[in-house]
């Protein structure tokens, strides 16, 4: 492949990835997400108090 078509066929991957290269990068950030909880980098909250929330916002 010449150059112009191996940059033209990675701009088009770019913008249309695979389900295989979206599925890795979900399990990449997932992967990131879990490290964060474990580390206490970032703090989980509850999910009925986050659905109570939810209710509260938007049923005023």
């Amino acid at each position: 492949m010449d150059i112009k078509t191996t940059l033209v066929e990675k701009i088009l991957n770019s913008l249309h990835p695979s389900q295989k290269e979206i599925d890795a990068l979900w399990a990449k950030e997932a992967e990131k997400r879990v490290k964060e909880i474990k580390t206490g980098k970032v703090k989980t909250i509850p999910g009925d108090k986050v659905f109570k929330e939810i209710r509260e916002r938007f049923h005023k």
